[in-house]
């Protein structure tokens, strides 16, 4: 049957839920907080950052159904005439850390915000042409095919979007004068899980309550998983864009949207969504926690083999750059060509890059025990 709106927030779950949430919760705040603790202290964090939040881009985009990989984004990242895939990946990328900037510097998570993110978003891409940084002004619908007749959700209608998003600012943001949240709407007296909640619950809250209120024409998947990382950094769960989920809900796929159709209409099932996004925020955080071991060991390996500075300083920026070339190099470490192309050459010499010896011109230089480590 189906689904017909979503309440406002703040939700309740039954006490057994709550249980078995506030069990697994511990878990997976001690797995983020050890992390957040290695990224501080890795020689590589800075470079990993700009490769996960890459990934990341490419993960929540194939949810979407684009069937870009992480190494066709690597390989064809800096191409002049770039397909539709890639521009999608390039501006989730771009409203990514724009966001995240944003919040790092105080802007609180907002509408004017998530406006101004999915017009980033919407820029050259799919559906582009269509109300991009504008709440939508007519009904729409979520299901296999064209017709509403097939829906397997209808969101709220067009008239309530501005109510709804201003309560989800007040969940996320708390009220501007200090005032609870309603709790009218909750049909029991089980656990509530308000705007004074764990950074964590909350997020999973907000990302399913704003891909509840669809307030786009397109693109609202993609900007909701933008806001589970601006939750993360403004509620300083994280201090650093590393933590990303979309690998995991991309792994899952249609169990991540039955979970979250669980949670709309009359009877929503909160705890099995919490549940299910602490499952998969357990599982990435273990996920990320061997791939930065693994690249600082390897990054490591590779500088007791670096003779000079300007080799070291190449070695370490292909960890943000695995796929890159000897102008890019050049100008990015602000070395000669000369130099650069040197560096690269001696670290392919000892193996730790490869490089086609056929290629005369435009020869790429692949760090590729970076990115086995990366794609496992």
């Amino acid at each position: 049957m189906v689904k017909r709106g979503v309440s406002k927030l703040p939700i309740a779950v039954n006490t057994t839920e709550a249980l078995k949430i506030m069990e697994l919760l511990a878990k997976v705040n001690h797995k983020i907080g050890r992390l957040e603790e290695k990224f501080n202290h890795s020689v590589v964090s800075q470079a990993i950052i700009q490769i996960l939040s890459l990934s990341e881009s490419v993960e929540s985009t194939r949810i979407e159904g684009t069937q870009v990989t992480f190494t066709d984004m690597v390989e064809e990242k800096n191409d002049k005439n770039p397909r539709w895939e890639i521009i999608e990946v390039q501006n989730y990328h771009q409203a990514l850390m724009e966001g995240y900037e944003r919040i790092r510097t105080g802007y609180p998570i907002s509408s004017r915000l998530i406006k101004e993110l999915h017009e980033m978003l919407m820029l050259g891409a799919r559906g582009s042409t269509q109300a991009a940084g504008q709440f939508r002004k007519i009904q729409n619908f979520i299901g296999p095919t064209n017709r509403m007749e097939d829906a397997t959700y209808i969101p709220i209608s067009a008239d309530k979007i501005d109510e709804y998003i201003q309560n989800l600012e007040y969940f996320i943001n708390r009220h501007p004068y200090d005032e609870p949240l309603s709790i009218k709407h909750l049909k029991n007296d089980g656990y509530i899980f308000n705007e004074h909640a764990d950074p964590l619950i909350k997020t999973a809250i907000i990302h399913a309550q704003f891909e509840s209120i669809h307030p786009f024409l397109d693109g609202n998947g993609r900007l909701g998983r933008i806001l589970i990382v601006l939750s993360l950094i403004q509620s300083k769960t994280i201090t650093q864009p590393f933590f990303f989920v979309s690998e995991e809900l991309e792994k899952e796929r249609p169990r991540y949207y039955d979970m979250l159709n669980g949670i709309r209409g009359n009877n929503p099932k909160w705890g099995d969504w919490i549940l299910f996004f602490l499952e998969a925020c357990n599982r990435i955080a273990e996920r990320i926690n061997r791939k930065l071991d693994a690249a600082e060991q390897l990054a490591k390996h590779g500088l007791t083999q670096c003779q000079t500075d300007s080799e070291k300083r190449v070695w370490l920026y292909t960890f943000s750059d695995p796929y890159t070339t000897a102008t890019t190099v050049s100008k990015k470490l602000k070395l000669s060509a000369n130099t650069a192309r040197n560096a690269l050459k001696t670290l392919t010499g000892k193996r730790l890059l490869f490089s086609d010896a056929e290629v005369k011109r435009n020869k790429k230089y692949r760090n590729y025990d970076l990115m086995r480590i990366l794609r496992d």
